[in-house]
C-alpha cells in the first residue's frame, strides 16, 4: 500500500490539470497513489485524466455518471484510497517541489500524528506570490505532536483542506465525510482539528494555491450559493454538541462563524444586491441563537459589526457602508466609473445609444479587426442566414476594405457613428478577435469569440515570459476578454489553452470551427471548383505555402526561394503562396510576380477553398496545420527557424517531433521533401493520423449549426448534434489529377 494517497476532485480544469498531476509525478518522493475524480467534468478533463493513467498506473481515475460537487466528489475517492495518509489536491493546484517528501519525513518523525498541517502560498493568474499571512502559526518549536487544546490559536489558519495530511485511520475512525453544498472544507477542517488527538505541523511551503482571475470558484463569484454557509455552520455546531468538551470550543467557532458570515456581506462580487438584506438577517438569527454565555465582542469596527449583527440591524450596517462610500468618492473624483479615457474614446452619440433598448434581431460581426468577411463569423453569418432570417446581420469593416466585401451584405465602417449604433443596439456581437476597448458589454448583450486558429505560439497570459510580448497591456487584454460571453472550441487542447491565457467568466462551447465545416461537406465538384477558380489543370499538383509572421523581423521578405523552389518541382505544379494577414508580398522579386508557376493567393477572400483546391500544405508554424489537417491532406512543415521563434514567441508543443507530417529544416531539405515525394509517403502519413486524433476533436461539419442554434435559437447543449467521431467522418476528397503528380515531380528532377 503507498504511503500517501492524493485525492484530486476534477471539474472544468482542463487548462490546469496536465500541471497539477506533473506537480505530483515529478516529484523526489514516489511512494503515493493519486486518486482522481472526474465529477462528470463536461470539458476534456476526463479523458485527459484517462491519458494520464494510461501511461503511469499510480493514477487511479473515477468517473462519475453526475455532477456531485467538490465535497462528494471527494467522498467518492475517500472510499477506494488506499494511502497510510490522504492528502486533497485541487486540480488547478500544484505541489511545491520536494513537497512529497518533505511531508512524508516529517509525518515520520512525529510518531504517525492523525494530522499533519503545512504551509502554502497563494499563486496569482498575473504572477505574483503572496505568502500565508498566519505562517507563524507553523513555527515547529515545542512538541513535536500536540492536541489542538495545547495550541488553539491554529483555529484561525485559513479553512481549506489541501494543506493538510490525514491519516486514512483516523478519518475512518471519525467517520469523516464532506457534506453536500458549496462550504464544505469548514465543517471538515473543524471536526478534524478538534477530534485529533495528535497534530503536528511542518513549516515549509507545500502547496501552491492557485487563485485564479475568474472561474476557479463557485464562492467567487455573485450567487445565492451563498447562502449554503448558514447550513455548514448549523453542522459545525451539531457537532460541537455531541462532545464532551464542547464548551471550550464554542466562542472560538462562534467568533469562525460571526467573521465568516461578515466576510460574505463586506466583499463585493459575493451576494447580489436583492439578496444581501436576506443574508444579514438570517446571520443575526444565528448570532443571536448561538452566542455563548460571557462572549466579549472584539474591539474596534469590528466589534461595532458584531453589535449590528447582534441587534439584527441592516440598515445600520448600509449606512456605515454608504460613509464609507463617500469618503472613497471625495478623495478619489478623479475617478470616475468610466476613467477619463474612456469618456475620451466614447463619443456622445455612443453613450446616447446605450441608454436605448437593445435590438434582440440584430447581430454585428468583425472578422481581423474589420478586414472583410471571413472566417469563423462568416460562417456562423451564412448559416444564421438559413436558420434565423429574421436576424440582421450587420458586417463591421474598415473604409479601406469595403470594396473587397462580397455585394448583398450589409456594412457599417468601422469608427463611424453607424458603427458605434450597431455595437451599442446589438444583442449579439460575433467576431474572431476583440472590439475596441472603448466597448461596453451591456446586460443581454452576448459576446461571441470565435478565435481564428488553434494556437501553436503562446497566446495571452502564457506570452508574458517571451520577449514577443514586450509592450503588452495585459491588463487591457483581459478588460477585452471580459466582455466574452461564448468562447468557441475545437479541440480539447485548445479549450485548456483559452482557459489559462483568458482566465475570464465566459463558457466556452465545444461547438469546433465553423468555418471548418465546409471542408467536411464539400464534395468532388466542390473540390474542381476551388480549383478551377485558382486555374488550376487536372494535371497540377498545388502546393499551398503559407508562412507565418515573425515578429523578430522586419519586412515581409519570403524565407524561400520561391523561383528556384519552383523550378525544382517542374511544370506539373504551382505554389500557391498566401503570406500572414498582417503581411503582403509588396517586397517580392519582380520575376516571382511575373512566374506562372508561383500565384499569390493573399487577397482570396476564403482561405478554405484554398484548402479544397490544395494537393498539399507547406507551413511553418501557422495555425493553418490545424484546420487543413481536417482534409486529411498531406502538411510538410519547413521549421528553419524553430530554435528562434520558439524562444522569441513561445510554442505549446515542438512541431518538428509532434507535427503533421514531414519536416525540413533547411530549404534543400524542404526541397527534396517535395520531389522525392516523402510528402505523401506513409512516414508523413503516420504522423498526419496523430496529430488529427489529438487536434481534430469537434471539426465535423456540423459546428456552425451547433453555434446557432444554441447561441441564437437558444437550444439547450443536449439537444445539439453530438460530435461525429473522427473515424467516422468523411473529408472533402482530395484533388483527382488525371496521373500521379509525385511521379511527374520525380521525372521532372531526374531530368534536370
Amino acid at each position: 500500500m503507498p504511503r500517501l494517497s492524493l485525492v484530486v476532485p476534477v471539474y472544468n480544469v482542463q487548462g490546469y490539470l496536465a500541471e497539477c498531476l506533473e506537480s505530483v509525478l515529478e516529484q523526489d518522493y514516489q511512494d503515493f497513489e493519486i486518486v482522481a475524480v472526474d465529477d462528470r467534468s463536461p470539458d476534456g478533463s476526463g479523458a485527459l485524466l484517462d491519458e494520464y493513467a494510461a501511461r503511469d498506473d499510480r493514477i487511479r481515475v473515477i468517473h462519475l455518471m453526475e455532477n456531485v460537487g467538490l465535497g462528494r466528489a471527494r467522498n467518492a475517492a475517500l472510499e477506494s484510497a488506499r494511502g497510510d495518509y490522504v492528502l486533497f489536491l485541487d486540480s488547478d493546484d500544484t505541489l511545491a517541489p520536494g513537497a512529497l517528501g518533505a511531508i512524508a519525513e516529517r509525518l515520520t518523525a512525529a510518531g504517525d500524528p492523525d494530522v499533519l498541517i503545512y504551509d502554502y502560498v497563494r499563486t496569482y493568474w498575473d504572477g505574483e506570490i503572496r505568502p500565508n499571512q498566519r505562517a507563524a502559526l507553523l513555527a515547529e518549536a515545542g512538541p513535536g505532536v500536540f492536541s489542538l487544546a495545547e495550541r488553539p490559536q491554529l483555529l484561525n489558519l485559513l479553512q481549506i483542506v489541501c494543506n493538510k495530511a490525514y491519516r486514512r485511520e483516523f478519518i475512518a475512525r471519525e467517520g469523516l465525510t464532506f457534506p453536500p453544498g458549496y462550504y464544505e472544507d469548514a465543517l471538515w477542517t473543524f471536526r478534524s482539528l478538534i477530534s485529533a488527538e495528535r497534530i503536528a505541523v511542518l513549516d515549509r511551503v507545500c502547496l501552491l494555491y492557485r487563485q485564479r482571475r475568474e472561474g476557479g470558484n463557485i464562492l467567487a463569484t455573485v450567487s445565492r450559493k451563498h447562502f449554503d454557509i448558514f447550513d455548514q455552520y448549523r453542522r459545525v455546531f451539531e457537532f460541537l454538541d455531541t462532545r464532551a468538551d464542547a464548551e471550550q470550543w464554542r466562542a472560538p467557532l462562534f467568533r469562525k462563524m460571526v467573521d465568516h458570515y461578515l466576510a460574505i456581506l463586506e466583499r463585493p462580487g459575493r451576494l447580489p444586491r436583492d439578496a444581501r438584506a436576506e443574508f444579514f438577517h438570517r446571520a443575526a438569527a444565528d448570532y443571536r441563537a448561538r452566542m455563548p454565555a460571557g462572549f466579549r465582542k472584539p474591539a474596534g469596527s469590528r466589534g461595532k459589526k458584531y453589535a449590528l449583527l447582534e441587534r439584527d440591524a441592516y440598515a445600520g450596517l448600509v449606512g456605515a457602508k454608504a460613509v464609507v462610500k463617500l469618503r472613497a468618492k471625495a478623495t478619489g473624483y478623479a475617478r470616475t466609473t468610466l476613467g477619463r479615457t474612456r469618456r475620451t474614446a466614447l463619443s456622445l452619440d455612443y453613450r446616447h445609444q446605450l441608454r436605448l433598448p437593445l435590438d434582440e434581431n440584430l447581430a454585428v460581426f468583425s472578422s481581423y479587426g474589420g478586414s472583410g468577411v471571413s472566417c469563423n463569423p462568416a460562417a456562423i453569418d451564412a448559416e444564421l442566414a438559413r436558420r434565423a432570417p429574421h436576424i440582421r446581420r450587420v458586417w463591421a469593416v474598415r473604409p479601406d476594405a469595403v470594396d473587397q466585401v462580397p455585394e448583398g451584405v450589409d456594412i457599417v465602417r468601422t469608427g463611424s457613428r453607424e458603427y458605434w449604433a450597431a455595437l451599442a443596439r446589438a444583442t449579439y456581437l460575433v467576431s474572431n478577435d476583440n472590439f475596441p476597448d472603448a466597448v461596453v458589454r451591456r446586460p443581454g448583450q452576448i459576446h461571441v469569440q470565435t478565435h481564428h486558429g488553434t494556437p501553436l505560439k503562446t497566446m495571452g497570459l502564457d506570452r508574458r515570459q517571451y520577449p514577443a510580448a514586450a509592450g503588452t497591456d495585459f491588463a487591457a487584454l483581459l478588460r477585452r476578454c471580459d466582455r466574452w460571453n461564448f468562447s468557441l472550441v475545437s479541440n480539447h487542447f485548445s479549450g485548456a489553452v483559452w482557459q489559462r491565457a483568458y482566465p475570464c467568466s465566459y463558457t466556452s462551447l465545444a461547438t469546433g470551427y465553423p468555418r471548418n465545416d465546409v471542408l467536411l461537406n464539400s464534395t468532388s465538384e466542390d473540390v474542381r471548383e476551388a480549383r478551377r477558380e485558382l486555374g488550376l489543370g487536372e494535371r497540377v499538383t498545388a502546393f499551398l505555402y503559407m508562412p507565418t509572421r515573425r515578429e523578430y523581423r522586419h519586412g515581409s521578405e519570403p524565407r524561400l526561394d520561391l523561383a528556384k523552389l519552383a523550378g525544382r518541382l517542374g511544370p506539373d505544379a504551382v505554389l500557391l503562396v498566401r503570406t500572414h494577414p498582417g503581411e503582403r508580398p509588396a517586397e517580392w522579386p519582380a520575376a516571382w510576380r511575373s512566374e506562372d508557376r508561383i500565384v499569390d493567393v493573399s487577397g482570396h477572400p476564403a482561405v478554405e477553398r484554398l484548402y479544397l483546391a490544395a494537393d498539399c500544405l507547406v507551413t511553418d508554424y501557422s495555425s493553418a496545420m490545424f484546420d487543413y489537417a481536417n482534409l486529411d491532406r498531406p502538411i510538410v512543415v519547413h521549421a528553419d527557424d524553430w530554435e528562434t521563434y520558439s524562444a522569441v514567441r513561445g510554442t505549446y508543443f515542438d512541431v518538428r517531433t509532434e507535427g503533421p507530417g514531414a519536416v525540413a529544416a533547411t530549404e534543400e531539405e524542404l526541397a527534396e521533401v517535395l520531389c522525392s515525394g516523402a510528402w505523401r509517403g506513409e512516414r508523413a502519413a503516420r504522423a498526419r493520423d496523430r496529430f488529427r486524433r489529438r487536434f481534430c476533436d469537434f471539426d465535423d461539419g456540423r459546428a456552425a449549426e451547433r453555434v446557432v442554434r444554441h447561441i441564437f435559437l437558444g437550444e439547450e447543449l443536449g439537444d445539439l448534434p453530438p460530435v461525429v467521431p473522427l473515424d467516422e467522418r468523411t473529408p472533402a476528397p482530395p484533388p483527382e489529377p488525371s496521373r500521379d503528380a509525385s511521379a511527374l515531380i520525380s521525372t521532372h528532377t531526374s531530368q534536370r
